[in-house]
């Protein structure tokens, strides 16, 4: 059984299989990593309505949201607070990994955090992360920039049973 983090050579044989593990990427070279793949920006949105979360999905809310669009050098202006963004990456997470994402350390020095969720097992979509602005001023970023680095990770076994929620192959239609 393997473990630990999958790493450069092993995300590329990944990637170039029958179903990749990443797709949808925009420069292979710049975005593999020794420890992981750079994920970029496709699209920025802001919160407008207030959400809920209750004890099963019947209750779930989530918020409305509007797209955001770049200026005429493809910069976001962001001023401080939360925004939703969507990857441009599709990935396709096999019954034998999960995935984790950090920010890019480049972020952190500017004050920006991003926050996601863990990728399960069976997951494939095109995912959202929240992208927080904490500065107290407006931040600029560029249109497919690298913004958080993905760790694939070996479980002790296979899953039986891939993810299967609302958001499986989110975003790829």
């Amino acid at each position: 059984m393997l473990s630990g983090a999958l790493g450069k050579q092993s995300l590329l044989n990944r990637i170039n299989s029958s179903v990749p593990l990443i797709s949808e990427y925009l420069d292979l070279s710049a975005q593999i990593q020794q420890n992981g793949f750079d994920c970029t920006l496709r699209q920025i949105e802001v919160f407008k309505t207030p959400a809920r979360i209750g004890t099963d999905n019947v209750d779930r809310q989530l918020p409305d949201t509007e797209t955001l669009f770049p200026d005429s050098d493809g910069y976001y202006g962001l001023d401080t607070g939360p925004y939703l963004v969507t990857l441009n990456e599709i990935v396709n997470i096999p019954n034998n990994l999960m995935a984790l994402a950090r920010p890019r350390s480049s972020l952190l020095r500017s004050g920006i955090s991003i926050h996601t969720a863990i990728w399960d097992a069976g997951y494939s979509g095109r995912s959202q992360c929240l992208v927080v602005n904490n500065t107290g001023s407006r931040f600029q970023i560029k249109q497919d920039s690298r913004i958080l680095q993905m760790v694939f990770l070996y479980l002790d076994s296979n899953v039986q049973e891939g993810y299967s929620g609302i958001y499986q192959h989110e975003n790829t239609g």
